[in-house]
């Protein structure tokens, strides 16, 4: 890394870094929420009714679940910025099929080729953060790429409303192309200085493996909403992907050049950091995903109502965000990675006061606030946590693990809501899910204080700080 990361302004070239790799991952994750309200008007246009709506959506999920570890991988042995360019230009050119498609089956595989690009993106640009910046400006960079990403799920579902209100539903896939062509020069440009990290090989047979491993899995998650537990087509890809797994972690245990090197889960910070994630992202996917619905159908708002209305978290995400990311980068990230969790219970828990007639004001906002405070506390430390505690050349892969927790603790959290709420959301089942949801936080926060260690301050007499 270069000495002019440990300035206190960014060089023009960070700049360029932090712009290309928040814009690339912006685009990979506003995708996984932007069709939400265009589903509807693509069932109206398209046909194939409400199995096509739900693949539509779920054909991104599963093929992000099943490729990111390779695409982790991918971006340490040939370069972050080549990794991004291929991401990239598959994104655009995917992006193009989609709002072409003249079926709903060709629109389902369109989006799973889309995300094949998509998951290229997000692990090559947190590791090209991780290369460009040291101690506190990476963390303060880190900061503003969760800030902007983070932004990208919420504000996602007011862009698909707009465009489907005013325009069409294929706006949405086709506006993809601005901000790739944008960034495209600059990339260029960085590739000059990029390089492989990782002399090795490529793990094919531990990349085909991961393949079953976690899309099977997200496959039989998805599945059981419609099918029900009892179903081959649910618990067949669960066994497939439990085999997996074991083969999986047999075959990287052996592999001179592993697609995941298994040592990584016995360094302390990227151990207990992936623990604390699964806990954290399983709390935020299954409470949002109660109180979004719970709004609308019991709250009486309108989609794009229900949007603006949980909007307030993620402006203070936006604001805060990168300033908690640089204390955690002065300080050490362990105790902003105990209080933040806390903090976002503490907001879950003041939505207990929802019941009888909605009041936005008194029942929802003060949560949301509480709940962003925290928010803004947590996610920037707890990346830089983990991919801090693992070397620069593994970066990449360090990054997809990392999103591969979040992403399947989500989808898991969701998969069991049903369990938590029963089989109609009401003020009850709400409130159940509400605490379900603050005991998820508090114990990724409490898995933090346990297990996470800040890095020993650098110094003249210890000139490495130990990962």
């Amino acid at each position: 890394m270069s000495d002019a990361s440990q300035t206190t302004a960014p060089t023009r070239l960070q700049r360029q870094v932090l712009t290309v790799a928040i814009v690339a991952s912006f685009m990979a994750i506003l995708d996984s929420f932007v069709v939400s309200l265009a589903l509807p008007a693509i069932g109206r246009e398209l046909g194939g009714g409400l199995r096509i709506q739900q693949w539509v959506v779920d054909a991104y999920l599963l093929t992000l679940g099943a490729l990111i570890l390779a695409a982790g991988s991918l971006s340490d042995h040939f370069g972050r910025v080549r990794v991004l360019q291929w991401g990239l230009g598959g994104f655009a050119l995917t992006s193009i099929l989609c709002g072409a498609a003249w079926t709903g089956e060709i629109l389902v595989v369109s989006r799973g080729l889309q995300r094949v690009a998509g998951a290229l993106l997000v692990p090559s640009s947190l590791a090209l953060i991780v290369s460009h910046f040291d101690s506190a400006a990476q963390g303060s960079a880190i900061g503003k790429w969760s800030a902007w990403t983070s932004a990208a799920a919420v504000v996602a579902p007011l862009i698909g409303g707009v465009s489907v209100d005013l325009l069409s539903w294929r706006v949405i896939f086709f506006v993809n192309v601005l901000p790739a062509a944008a960034i495209w020069p600059v990339l260029a440009k960085l590739r000059k200085a990029d390089a492989a990290t990782s002399s090795a090989g490529i793990d094919i047979a531990g990349a085909l493996l991961a393949v079953v491993a976690l899309g099977g899995p997200v496959y039989g998650l998805i599945e059981q909403g419609s099918a029900g537990w009892g179903s081959p087509q649910v618990w067949l890809p669960l066994a497939a992907g439990l085999v997996a797994t074991v083969l999986f972690l047999v075959h990287e245990s052996r592999s001179a050049a592993p697609l995941l090197p298994l040592r990584m889960f016995t360094v302390r910070n990227f151990g207990w950091g992936n623990i604390a994630t699964a806990a954290i992202y399983g709390g935020f996917s299954l409470g949002f995903f109660a109180l979004g619905i719970y709004i609308q159908q019991v709250g009486g708002m309108k989609a794009t109502t229900a949007g603006l209305a949980l909007l307030p978290s993620t402006v203070i995400l936006m604001l805060l965000a990168s300033f908690f990311g640089g204390l955690a980068g002065k300080y050490g990230p362990r105790w902003f990675m105990t209080a933040g969790p806390v903090l976002c219970a503490a907001g879950f828990l003041l939505t207990l006061s929802v019941g009888g007639s909605l009041n936005y004001w008194t029942q929802i906002l003060p949560g949301q606030v509480v709940f962003g405070l925290g928010l803004s506390m947590t996610v920037a430390p707890l990346t830089a946590a983990i991919l801090g505690s693992v070397p620069e050349k593994q970066a990449g892969v360090g990054s997809a693990v990392n999103n591969a927790v979040s992403r399947i603790a989500g989808l898991v959290c969701i998969a069991f809501a049903g369990f938590i709420v029963g089989p109609e959301l009401t003020t009850p089942g709400l409130h159940r899910a509400l605490l379900a949801t603050a005991a998820l936080l508090l114990l990724g926060g409490v898995c933090s204080a346990v297990g996470i260690r800040n890095p020993v301050p650098v110094s003249p007499a210890n000139p490495a700080s130990p990962r």
